[in-house]
């Protein structure tokens, strides 16, 4: 079986051993998970503000789903990660934005001791291209 590695440079590059994204499986994309980082400069965005640092992890989960051939409407399960579940609703919100009005994918929620680089979110996800895309 055979994987193909998705890589775009308007998403920030990883910070260890690890793809953007992986295609494999047939139809199947597996994004890593997001955070904050601009994607030109590295720095984190949207300092304490939960808001503001989840638009920044959608935009950039959006730019490795578009290099992958999927979209918003492919993605069929994401992992929010909170450094503080009182940030829930807000993070939801900007969340729930990107989906549109569509019924959103299977989601699971957790919060955890710390993130990477001090970021309060992070944001990962798998998509299903549709049949002929691969």
């Amino acid at each position: 079986m055979t994987h193909q590695v998705i890589v775009t440079e308007h998403a920030p590059q990883p910070i260890g051993p690890y793809s953007q994204a992986i295609k494999g499986c047939g139809t199947w994309v597996f994004l890593a998970g997001q955070i904050a980082l601009h994607p030109q400069t590295g720095a984190l965005v949207g300092g304490e503000d939960a808001a503001a640092q989840a638009e920044q992890v959608m935009e950039n989960l959006g730019a490795v789903l578009a290099a992958s051939g999927a979209t918003w409407a492919e993605v069929v399960k994401t992992t929010v990660y909170l450094v503080d579940l009182a940030d829930f609703v807000a993070v939801n919100q900007v969340y729930g934005r990107h989906f549109g009005l569509q019924p959103g994918p299977a989601r699971a929620c957790v919060q955890v001791a710390a993130l990477p680089k001090g970021a309060r979110v992070e944001i990962d996800a798998i998509a299903l291209l549709p049949e002929g895309v691969a």
